[in-house]
């Protein structure tokens, strides 16, 4: 693979020894909570500590890790001096250094806006538009994207590759939106099924390729979904479930169906989408994962609200809180990791949406947007598009016009087709209203902005 721009932080991950990602970041949080500290941990960090990225923690995370590994220092973990790793935007704001996202709470009550950590270079190559730029500096998958230098036969390298090009995609994607990767990622996509066809040196090897080249098919085809390329994300989402078909795997089957339920529900075929989380739903029967029937109980209540079926969807909704209640578990897969109380709030909000309550849909938005960790950017962006539309149907223009305004802002650090057409329906909403200033301004500026 080509060489990262960060230095991977390898006493770090050997103090993780045998544990997932999933398991570890469950470690940390528990261990926050031990001393008093309340931290976002989930398997994206370790990921970005573990590769560099993240080359020292905030002073929250500081604590934690001292706590889990008593007589050991910073150094000793891995990480960089705090005063080596200031950046320019902490030295501007006296904020936390450049090491771990600062969580710095909004005056208006929803989170401000997140700040990436690459070079400047990196964030103004992303701006202007250069996606095979960023994503060649920072998703390190040139192994990946070149099938002429493939072995004859794939081995456990090359199965990391592939896993770490996974994860590498959601990490950008959590970031900046999938508008800047999406080209770049189909490349790797291509050469992990060419992989998979040369065949592998064991059978371990062989099942890590086959689930690694479902997962990176659907966050190729999650990319797509995003970018508003409908079918290409059908065409991946398929992919991904012949595979976990053929290898059996129904934690990619489960996986494979929740996005497409997802994608379905955006395509306006609300039954598809109830059918297919129903089916991802068996898939995941035995897998030992509240949060994925969870998860896949809010897809399915999706469908229901948009073939306006109130009854259903409330049970639907009931069974996902119920599921949510019960906590996270060890067998919670990697991918979820976004999966909390927020995106539970945000596919909430869509189901009252649907159902035409917008007032109720905006309280579940707003509190998504609140609950967000900064980190997840798109996120982050996407939850306060849905309380700028709602806000604007529950006949709150001036409240809709500012929490627009707040994903102008987010924009400007997330390239998503999806969020951009939501606040572009949202404006056209607002239109009767624009003689309100908050409204014309808004208006104003969205123009400018689309120009």
């Amino acid at each position: 693979m080509a060489a990262s721009p960060h230095s991977p932080n390898t006493p770090f991950r050997r103090l993780r020894g045998q544990h997932s990602p999933a398991e570890f970041a469950a470690l940390v949080r528990r261990a926050a909570r031990e001393i008093g500290e309340t931290v976002s941990c989930d398997a994206r960090y370790i990921g970005r500590v573990e590769s560099g990225e993240i080359r020292c923690p905030n002073y929250a995370y500081e604590r934690v890790f001292l706590h889990m590994f008593p007589g050991r220092t910073l150094a000793d973990l891995g990480f960089s001096p705090r005063e080596t790793v200031r950046g320019r935007l902490a030295q501007r704001e006296q904020a936390t250094p450049f090491c771990d996202f600062a969580h710095h709470p909004h005056p208006t009550g929803l989170p401000a806006p997140s700040r990436s950590k690459e070079s400047d270079v990196l964030r103004r190559a992303f701006m202007a538009g250069g996606s095979a730029t960023v994503a060649a500096a920072t998703l390190g998958l040139t192994l990946l994207g070149d099938t002429r230098r493939l072995p004859s036969r794939a081995g456990e390298s090359e199965a990391a590759a592939v896993e770490d090009a996974v994860r590498q995609i959601r990490l950008l994607d959590d970031r900046h939106g999938a508008d800047a990767l999406y080209r770049r990622a189909a490349e790797p996509l291509r050469t992990a099924y060419a992989l998979l066809d040369a065949g592998a040196t064991r059978q371990s090897t062989e099942d890590r390729l086959h689930a690694g080249a479902g997962e990176l098919a659907i966050s190729v085809g999650w990319l797509a979904h995003d970018s508003g390329r409908f079918d290409d994300a059908r065409s991946h989402y398929a992919e991904a479930l012949a595979t976990a078909r053929v290898s059996g795997d129904a934690g990619l089957e489960a996986h494979a169906f929740s996005n497409m339920a997802f994608l379905a529900r955006d395509c306006g075929r609300p039954r598809e989408s109830v059918r297919a989380a129903q089916a991802g739903r068996r898939a995941a029967r035995s897998l030992g994962s509240p949060r994925l029937l969870s998860l896949l109980a809010l897809r399915e209540a999706g469908g229901w609200a948009g073939l306006s079926d109130r009854k259903a969807c409330e049970e639907a909704l009931t069974r996902a809180h119920t599921e949510f209640a019960r906590g996270e578990a060890g067998a919670d897969p990697e991918w979820m990791s976004f999966f909390g109380e927020a995106e539970l709030e945000s596919l909430e909000s869509r189901c009252w949406a649907a159902l035409g309550e917008h007032a109720r849909a905006a309280r579940h938005a707003r509190r998504a947007a609140d609950l967000q960790d900064p980190h997840f950017a798109r996120n982050v962006a996407l939850y306060t598009a849905e309380l700028a539309d709602n806000l604007a149907h529950a006949g709150a223009p001036d409240e809709a016009a500012w929490a627009g305004g707040r994903v102008l802002e987010l924009l400007e650090e997330v390239q998503s087709t999806r969020i951009q057409s939501m606040l572009a329906a949202t404006a056209r909403t607002l239109v009767p209203h624009q003689r309100s200033p908050r409204v014309g301004a808004f208006l104003t500026r969205h123009t400018r902005t689309e120009a």
